[in-house]
């Protein structure tokens, strides 16, 4: 793959591939990915303004779920 084309090439599997991403985890895990991605921002505590990088996130779920209790948070 070209330098030029990588990008797209990258995007176009990982599109495909994320599609199906939470199934196979749910499938390998009987569901308990889900259990353990909660518990992980819990344990976290994230709180506003602190920085948190999801780096290889999968479909990024971890950092939808840190959005998603930080916005339940009162603003200081």
């Amino acid at each position: 793959v070209g330098v030029e084309d990588k990008a797209k090439h990258v995007h176009e599997v990982f599109s495909k591939v994320a599609e199906r991403y939470d199934v196979m985890n749910d499938a390998m895990s009987a569901g308990m990915h889900r259990i353990w991605k909660d518990q992980l921002v819990d344990t976290l505590g994230p709180m506003r303004g602190t920085t948190i990088v999801d780096l290889a996130g999968g479909t990024g779920d971890v950092a939808f779920r840190i959005m998603e209790k930080l916005k339940h948070q009162p603003v200081p």
